[in-house]
């Protein structure tokens, strides 16, 4: 059954937060919420309350394209679509005229070399490890006795960083704790884990020859510190767009968006 409306949607289902993005043509609405247990149900609800808001139903919503580590859960999908390929197109429209793409999640980090419309030109992910990721900070916090917020405004951009010798989160997570004894100060180790993630970060995006302006997207991109060491290690000037947390629902909505104007499914 054709649906009714000209508002598509994207959804973002990452392993910790998931984002929905409405679009129309001219205006987008994004929401964000934790992931949680049942990651389909968050999403279903989120979408729920996003189209409410625009007075609208699911049902009439014209076309719904999830990315993401969850998206195979999402049995409402009109389409799912990969995250390089969303994660590409939304920073090009967040960020117009971007040349690299750097996005840290939860769970992967992706750089991207796209051309000015947001196309795939070359891309490269970390491995399975956790190393370098949102989560591998998430447990470093914990090690801190803090919260991912709290570690965000915590750290003083050009803070003195005290090295970090392993990225394993395993034995990472013992050496802040072992640090934490010795009496470093908390803002020192913070400073040496992002300093220790942007080299990991700025080593794998060299191998895609990336072009400028680079573009910092996904969760950890809100935190201040990391994006200063990530610029120090690349040695390139590096942007962080408003709505960056966005980008893959972003990108899932407008590609959906770009069917529905073709037509297509």
């Amino acid at each position: 059954m054709e649906r009714k409306t000209g508002i598509v949607a994207g959804i973002d289902a990452g392993s910790t937060a998931i984002k929905v993005t409405l679009y129309d043509g001219t205006l987008t609405e994004n929401m964000i919420e934790p992931a949680g247990w049942n990651g389909r149900e968050v999403a279903a609800g989120m979408l729920a309350r996003a189209a409410s808001r625009r007075g609208v139903r699911v049902e009439e919503i014209a076309r719904i394209y999830g990315t993401g580590y969850g998206r195979v859960g999402l049995v409402f999908l009109t389409k799912a679509v990969t995250e390089i390929t969303c994660h590409a197109r939304g920073a090009a429209f967040l960020a117009p005229g971007v040349g690299t793409v750097i996005d840290i999640g939860g769970q992967d980090v992706k750089a991207i070399r796209v051309d000015g419309s947001g196309r795939v030109l070359d891309f490269i992910m970390n491995d399975k490890c956790a190393a370098g990721t949102g989560r591998f900070l998430q447990v470093m916090a914990g090690a801190l006795g803090m919260d991912l917020a709290t570690m965000a405004s915590l750290s003083a951009v050009g803070a003195e960083a005290c090295p970090i010798n392993t990225m394993c989160t395993v034995f990472a997570e013992s050496e802040v704790i072992g640090l934490l004894n010795r009496g470093t100060p908390r803002e020192t180790i913070i400073a040496g884990l992002y300093k220790s993630i942007a080299s990991r970060v700025a080593a794998m995006t060299a191998r895609i020859t990336p072009c400028q302006p680079v573009v910092l997207t996904g969760g950890v991109a809100l935190h201040p510190s990391m994006h200063k060491a990530l610029e120090s290690e690349l040695k390139l000037p590096v942007t962080v767009p408003g709505q960056a947390v966005f980008a893959g629902s972003v990108g899932a909505a407008l590609l959906a968006w770009d069917d529905l104007q073709r037509g297509g499914e």
